[in-house]
Parts: structure tokens; C-alpha cells; sequence
């Protein structure tokens, strides 16, 4: 009964017809866009918001991203990269961790690093590690290049009202009352996903007993070159550094904690709160001017019981989160973008039904391993180092002492951080 009205529905809707729709505009929903497009598929993208124009003298956004050079390929693959760089980035050539540790005998802070792992791009012959990007920046990049293709529409603000996936297309009806109709539909709307919970898929759930705290902060120089980040008992102290805005420079302040500490670090005023960063974070912390945003999140880990079904498709968070300890979530995401572009490029070249399940099979076959992988080491992470376990605080800093006297091993480590062990293919090229 409900197909039929769905069908006499359908024959009174005046429909716009593409080949794919994508819902969500972000950074990886535009990035597939841009591919798609570039590959002479009509597209339609939409989204609740756009993002702000940019200014490059206005601070920088507390939302970033530390990009790997495979994201930063995929970008220049498509022509976002340069206008990226026109805006405004921050490269971070080493990376240093290590185990905040205090004298079993006086309770002081151990001030040696002698369990410290230091990460330097000179080791595997790049440049850099990778680059601190403001999401909006990387997303107005994108959807520059969006605007330079004939056959994509970028429609928002624009929100999903309901997706039907019962005849031959999938058809999207947004709040303004359009209708927009494709032979395949792109969930990159989020770990809230509406496509993810229209198409009825499954969702994973755990969440962990930490959040993260992140605030901008103004330093007296600038820009910095390196991040570090500290374990301690109740999660990590991370430094990331951002770009000169305005002739000011700033870094980015990450603190993983229990919520009942989080909540109290955003009640302090913003003295307060920079003195509290002085009494915890390492000695390492360049000296603060000022707060300038702060802001918090929970920490919860998702995956998708599937990422296909007939018609429709699931990238990004609205596929998978994991925990951000390694800043791998966008890059992640970018892959799934790469693959899945590639996966259904092939397939329309060649004539085939590219949103047929046994063609998007291979674009999951590909990356849920990959994803699950990352998963399963975020996890290994947080739980030997969230905790004050003494014998798990032994083998952890003699792992992480070890590590930093081994190349090999931290070579390694940088390499599939980075995204250089497994080199993604490009079918727009």
C-alpha cells in the first residue's frame, strides 16, 4: 500500500533529475561533487548552511583539521589545493609524544623526556608532516571549484524532509518543497546522518568516558612548525599550531578529559582558564596572550552496520567517527571521497548501473577494513594510555621510549599516518 501511494505521488511530482545527489556540502561531500562533476556527472549538492567568506585578517576558526599529504594530493587533484594555499594554511613539520610523568618519591613532574617519540618529516624525505587547515577553508576551496562546473548545483541552504527509495531512483524532497531525483544518493551529512537513519541502516554506538576541550589561543611568535601532545591519566594535552592571522599568530589547544573536569575548565573565566592550561600543560606551551574560543565535544565512536544500499551511499561520519587522538577523522574521510568517486566513475564510464549495490560493494569492500583498522588503533590508544594502570604505564613508556630510538618503526608509523603506504588512485586524472 505505501509503494503504491509512493507511486502516485511520484507521477504528480515535477521532479529535477541528476545523476547523483549528495547530501551535506562539506568538505567531503563537495570533494566527491567536484570529482563526480569533473567526470561529466550531473550532480546535485545540498546543505543547511554555507560557510563564511573568508577574511584574511579575521582569527582563525576553532574548527581545523591536520590534513596528510594524501588528503592534500586528493585536494590538488582537484583543484582545490592552490586556492587552499591562496587562503591561508599552517604546515607542521615534527610531531612529539610522550607520557606526562611525576617522581613516585616527591610527587614532582618529571621534566625529562626520555620516553618521548619525535616524529620529523625529515625522515621520510617530505617537506612537511601535513598541514593545519580551518574547515572553512578547505570547504570554500571546494566549492570554488563546485561553481566552475556547469553540471553540478549547489543548492542551501536547503534541508532534507524525505527520502523515498522505493521506485527506480532515489528521490530527496528538501524543506523548501523541491524534489531532486537520481539514479544515487550520497549520505556525507554528518554523524547525525538523515540518510543514514531514512535508509533504515544500522548504527554502532559507544561512547567514551572522555571529551575534548579545544580553544584557540593568541602566542606572542609565530607560526609554530610542530605539534606535540602529552598523555596523562585522564587523556591527552595537545598542541597544534595555526596560521599568522592579521599579522598575529595562534595555536590551537586540544584537552581530553573526564566531563565533570571539562565542565569546570568552561565555566573559568578566560584568565582563569589560561591559568589552568599554564599549571598542566608541559613546560613545552608557548607563553598565552589571550583566550580566543573555546569550545567542547563528546567523544563517541560510530560505524555503520553497512555503508550501501541500493541507490544510496555513506561517506565520511556519516559512515564512521572515531576518536580524534590522531586527527584522522578527515583524512578518512577523504579517502572514502577518493574511493568512492573512483568506484563510481568507473562504473558510469563503462555504462553500468553506478548505484547498483554489487557496484557500490567494492567502493565498502575497500574502505571498511581501512576504517575498522584505524577504529580498532584509536581504541588500543585511548585505553592503554586513559588510565594511571601501573603495569600498563610501564610497557607504554617503554614502548614509547623504544619507539624514539628506532627510525624504522617511527618511519613506518609516519608513512600510513601520512597516507604514503597505500597510494590511492585518481580516475580523474
Amino acid at each position: 500500500m505505501g509503494t503504491v501511494a509512493a507511486e502516485a505521488q511520484e507521477s504528480t511530482t515535477t521532479f529535477t533529475d541528476y545523476d547523483v545527489i549528495i547530501a551535506g556540502a562539506g568538505m567531503v561531500g563537495a570533494a566527491i561533487g567536484c570529482a563526480l562533476g569533473q567526470a561529466g556527472m550531473r550532480v546535485a549538492l545540498f546543505d543547511p548552511a554555507l560557510p563564511e567568506a573568508f577574511d584574511s585578517n579575521s582569527q582563525p576558526d576553532i574548527r581545523v583539521s591536520a590534513l596528510s599529504p594524501a588528503s592534500i594530493s586528493f585536494l590538488d587533484k582537484l583543484g582545490a589545493w592552490s586556492a587552499i594555499k591562496d587562503m591561508r594554511t599552517c604546515p607542521y613539520r615534527r610531531m612529539a609524544v610522550w607520557e606526562k610523568l611525576h617522581d613516585p618519591l616527591s610527587g614532582k613532574l618529571v621534566t625529562s623526556r626520555f620516553n618521548q617519540t619525535m616524529f620529523d618529516c625529515k625522515e621520510v624525505g617530505t617537506e612537511e608532516l601535513g598541514f593545519i587547515v580551518e574547515n572553512r577553508v578547505t570547504q570554500l576551496a571546494l566549492h570554488a571549484v563546485l561553481k566552475n562546473i556547469p553540471n553540478i548545483e549547489l543548492i542551501a541552504p536547503a534541508k532534507p524532509a524525505s527520502v523515498n527509495m522505493a521506485g527506480e531512483y532515489a528521490v530527496v524532497t528538501l524543506d523548501n518543497g523541491t524534489s531532486l531525483r537520481a539514479k544515487l544518493l550520497v549520505g556525507a551529512d554528518g554523524a547525525n546522518s538523515f540518510v543514514r537513519r531514512s535508509c533504515n541502516i544500522g548504527l554502532a554506538s559507544e561512547d567514551y568516558e572522555q571529551r575534548a576541550l579545544v580553544a584557540t589561543v593568541e602566542i606572542p611568535e609565530g607560526p609554530l612548525d610542530i605539534t606535540w601532545q602529552a598523555f596523562t591519566a585522564t587523556g591527552p594535552l595537545a598542541l597544534l599550531p595555526l596560521p599568522e592571522c592579521g599579522g598575529k599568530h595562534y595555536a590551537s589547544l586540544v584537552w581530553y578529559n573526564l566531563p565533570e573536569n571539562i565542565n569546570r575548565l568552561m565555566s573559568l573565566s578566560g584568565a582563569e582558564f589560561l591559568d589552568d592550561v599554564r599549571s598542566h600543560f608541559p613546560e613545552e606551551l608557548p607563553e598565552m596572550h589571550s583566550l580566543i574560543e573555546r569550545g567542547f565535544f563528546p567523544l563517541t565512536r560510530r560505524h555503520a552496520s553497512t555503508y550501501i544500499k541500493e541507490k544510496v551511499v555513506l561517506v565520511g561520519d556519516a559512515a564512521h567517527t572515531i576518536n580524534p587522538l590522531a586527527g584522522q577523522g578527515v583524512n578518512l574521510g577523504f579517502q572514502d571521497a577518493a574511493t568512492l568517486s573512483e568506484t563510481v566513475i568507473e562504473a558510469y564510464k563503462a555504462g553500468e548501473a553506478f548505484g547498483s549495490h554489487s557496484v557500490l560493494a567494492g567502493y565498502e569492500k575497500k574502505r571498511r577494513p581501512e576504517n575498522t583498522q584505524m577504529q580498532k588503533v584509536m581504541d588500543v590508544f585511548y585505553h592503554l594510555f586513559s588510565n594511571d594502570n601501573m603495569p600498563l604505564k610501564v610497557a607504554r613508556n617503554i614502548g614509547l621510549t623504544l619507539a624514539g630510538n628506532f627510525p624504522y618503526g617511527r618511519k613506518k608509523v609516519m608513512r600510513y599516518a601520512m597516507g604514503l603506504e597505500k597510494p590511492i588512485t585518481w580516475p580523474f586524472q
